[in-house]
Protein backbone atom coordinates (compact mmCIF):
# COMPACT_ATOMS: atom_id res chain seq x y z
CA UNK A 1 0.00 0.00 0.00
CA UNK A 2 1.17 3.50 -0.99
CA UNK A 3 0.07 7.26 -0.06
CA UNK A 4 -1.10 8.47 -3.35
CA UNK A 5 -0.55 12.56 -2.48
CA UNK A 6 0.22 14.65 -0.15
CA UNK A 7 3.28 15.53 2.30
CA UNK A 8 3.67 11.29 2.51
CA UNK A 9 3.26 11.29 -1.30
CA UNK A 10 4.88 7.93 -2.56
CA UNK A 11 5.36 6.53 1.21
CA UNK A 12 4.80 2.83 1.12
CA UNK A 13 3.62 1.42 4.29
CA UNK A 14 2.55 -2.13 5.31
CA UNK A 15 0.33 -3.61 8.38
CA UNK A 16 1.93 -6.35 9.49
CA UNK A 17 1.11 -10.71 8.68
CA UNK A 18 -2.28 -11.85 9.75
CA UNK A 19 -3.33 -8.34 10.02
CA UNK A 20 -7.70 -8.55 10.43
CA UNK A 21 -8.52 -6.00 7.45
CA UNK A 22 -8.57 -5.60 3.92
CA UNK A 23 -7.31 -2.61 2.44
CA UNK A 24 -8.81 -0.49 -0.40
CA UNK A 25 -6.86 -0.89 -2.99
CA UNK A 26 -4.56 1.67 -4.63
CA UNK A 27 -6.39 1.42 -7.70
CA UNK A 28 -9.92 2.14 -5.93
CA UNK A 29 -8.41 4.97 -3.54
CA UNK A 30 -6.78 7.11 -6.37
CA UNK A 31 -10.09 6.91 -8.35
CA UNK A 32 -11.77 8.43 -5.07
CA UNK A 33 -9.75 10.87 -4.12
CA UNK A 34 -9.29 12.03 -7.95
CA UNK A 35 -13.43 12.31 -7.80
CA UNK A 36 -13.11 13.89 -4.37
CA UNK A 37 -10.66 16.58 -5.25
CA UNK A 38 -12.60 17.60 -8.05
CA UNK A 39 -15.62 18.62 -5.73
CA UNK A 40 -13.88 19.36 -2.46
CA UNK A 41 -11.50 20.67 -1.13
CA UNK A 42 -9.79 18.69 1.00
CA UNK A 43 -7.87 21.27 3.27
CA UNK A 44 -11.27 22.21 4.79
CA UNK A 45 -12.94 19.18 5.27
CA UNK A 46 -13.72 17.13 8.90
CA UNK A 47 -13.09 13.72 8.30
CA UNK A 48 -14.46 10.43 10.23
CA UNK A 49 -13.53 7.29 8.69
CA UNK A 50 -15.56 4.32 10.07
CA UNK A 51 -13.89 0.47 10.32
CA UNK A 52 -10.31 2.34 9.28
CA UNK A 53 -8.61 -0.98 9.64
CA UNK A 54 -5.19 -0.54 8.08
CA UNK A 55 -5.98 3.22 8.29
CA UNK A 56 -5.26 3.53 4.39
CA UNK A 57 -8.19 6.09 3.89
CA UNK A 58 -7.52 8.44 7.11
CA UNK A 59 -3.74 8.49 6.08
CA UNK A 60 -4.58 9.65 2.67
CA UNK A 61 -6.49 12.51 4.56
CA UNK A 62 -4.41 13.21 6.42
CA UNK A 63 -1.44 13.21 4.12
CA UNK A 64 -3.60 15.66 1.39
CA UNK A 65 -3.96 18.32 4.38
CA UNK A 66 -7.45 17.38 5.84
CA UNK A 67 -8.55 19.74 9.11
CA UNK A 68 -9.21 16.72 10.92
CA UNK A 69 -9.27 13.06 10.61
CA UNK A 70 -11.21 10.71 13.06
CA UNK A 71 -10.79 6.86 12.46
CA UNK A 72 -12.57 4.97 14.01
CA UNK A 73 -11.96 0.98 14.36
CA UNK A 74 -12.93 -1.96 17.08
CA UNK A 75 -9.90 -3.83 17.02
CA UNK A 76 -6.96 -2.90 18.88
CA UNK A 77 -4.39 -4.12 16.36
CA UNK A 78 -5.99 -1.87 13.73
CA UNK A 79 -6.11 0.66 16.25
CA UNK A 80 -2.25 0.83 17.85
CA UNK A 81 -0.95 0.86 14.23
CA UNK A 82 -3.05 3.78 13.19
CA UNK A 83 -2.09 5.49 16.40
CA UNK A 84 1.90 4.50 15.83
CA UNK A 85 1.95 5.63 12.26
CA UNK A 86 0.57 8.59 12.90
CA UNK A 87 3.33 9.55 15.45
CA UNK A 88 5.87 8.45 13.52
CA UNK A 89 5.32 10.52 10.53
CA UNK A 90 3.73 13.75 12.56
CA UNK A 91 -0.12 13.15 11.76
CA UNK A 92 -0.93 15.38 14.09
CA UNK A 93 -4.60 16.06 12.21
CA UNK A 94 -5.22 12.04 12.46
CA UNK A 95 -6.90 10.84 15.61
CA UNK A 96 -7.83 7.28 16.54
CA UNK A 97 -10.57 6.05 18.70
CA UNK A 98 -11.70 2.40 19.55
CA UNK A 99 -14.76 1.92 19.57
CA UNK A 100 -17.44 -0.19 17.80
CA UNK A 101 -18.83 2.07 14.94
CA UNK A 102 -22.83 1.67 15.80
CA UNK A 103 -22.36 2.74 19.38
CA UNK A 104 -19.75 5.78 17.81
CA UNK A 105 -22.24 6.71 15.49
CA UNK A 106 -24.74 6.52 18.58
CA UNK A 107 -23.02 8.59 21.25
CA UNK A 108 -20.38 11.16 19.55
CA UNK A 109 -21.56 14.68 18.92
CA UNK A 110 -19.09 15.85 17.06
CA UNK A 111 -20.39 16.75 13.06
CA UNK A 112 -18.09 15.76 9.96
CA UNK A 113 -18.13 16.97 6.51
CA UNK A 114 -17.35 13.90 5.20
CA UNK A 115 -17.33 10.43 6.64
CA UNK A 116 -16.23 7.21 4.66
CA UNK A 117 -16.66 3.99 5.83
CA UNK A 118 -15.27 0.41 4.47
CA UNK A 119 -17.00 -2.84 6.65
CA UNK A 120 -16.28 -6.31 6.09
CA UNK A 121 -17.94 -7.01 2.37
CA UNK A 122 -19.26 -9.86 3.83
CA UNK A 123 -21.77 -8.16 6.26
CA UNK A 124 -25.52 -8.03 6.72
CA UNK A 125 -25.84 -4.58 8.24
CA UNK A 126 -25.10 -2.07 5.13
CA UNK A 127 -28.90 -0.87 4.90
CA UNK A 128 -28.50 -0.29 9.11
CA UNK A 129 -25.29 1.36 8.48
CA UNK A 130 -26.72 3.78 5.93
CA UNK A 131 -29.56 4.74 8.30
CA UNK A 132 -27.85 5.45 11.07
CA UNK A 133 -24.95 8.13 9.54
CA UNK A 134 -28.01 9.67 7.70
CA UNK A 135 -30.32 9.99 10.56
CA UNK A 136 -27.45 11.35 13.17
CA UNK A 137 -26.41 14.53 13.63
CA UNK A 138 -22.87 13.28 12.72
CA UNK A 139 -22.82 14.34 8.74
CA UNK A 140 -23.06 18.10 8.30
CA UNK A 141 -25.96 19.43 6.15
CA UNK A 142 -23.59 19.53 3.04
CA UNK A 143 -21.65 16.59 4.15
CA UNK A 144 -21.21 13.13 1.98
CA UNK A 145 -21.06 9.63 3.14
CA UNK A 146 -19.10 7.19 1.00
CA UNK A 147 -19.56 3.66 1.44
CA UNK A 148 -17.05 0.73 -0.01
CA UNK A 149 -18.41 -2.00 -0.69
CA UNK A 150 -18.46 -5.22 -3.44
CA UNK A 151 -19.86 -4.55 -6.89
CA UNK A 152 -22.60 -6.89 -6.25
CA UNK A 153 -24.54 -4.34 -3.64
CA UNK A 154 -26.80 -1.83 -5.01
CA UNK A 155 -28.03 1.18 -2.96
CA UNK A 156 -29.85 3.74 -5.04
CA UNK A 157 -33.12 3.37 -4.37
CA UNK A 158 -31.74 4.52 -0.90
CA UNK A 159 -33.68 8.47 -0.64
CA UNK A 160 -30.08 9.35 0.28
CA UNK A 161 -28.52 8.04 -2.62
CA UNK A 162 -26.27 10.29 -4.92
CA UNK A 163 -24.07 8.87 -7.10
CA UNK A 164 -21.72 5.52 -7.36
CA UNK A 165 -18.33 4.81 -8.81
CA UNK A 166 -17.39 1.60 -9.72
CA UNK A 167 -12.80 0.93 -9.31
CA UNK A 168 -12.49 -2.79 -10.17
CA UNK A 169 -14.50 -5.13 -7.55
CA UNK A 170 -14.89 -2.51 -5.44
CA UNK A 171 -17.72 0.66 -5.68
CA UNK A 172 -18.41 3.38 -3.75
CA UNK A 173 -21.49 4.51 -3.01
CA UNK A 174 -22.30 8.70 -2.41
CA UNK A 175 -25.28 9.48 0.13
CA UNK A 176 -26.54 13.28 0.81
CA UNK A 177 -28.62 14.23 3.48
CA UNK A 178 -32.39 15.28 1.86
Amino acid sequence: MRIVSGKLKRMRFQPPKGFPSRPTTDFAKEGLFNVLENQLYLDELNVLDLFAGTGNISFEFASRGAEQVTAVDRNFKCVKFIQAFAEKHNLENLAVQKSDVFKFIEQHKSSYDLIFADPPFDVDFYDRLIDQVMESDLLGAKGIFILEHEKRKKFDEHPCFDVSRKYGHVVFSFFVKQ
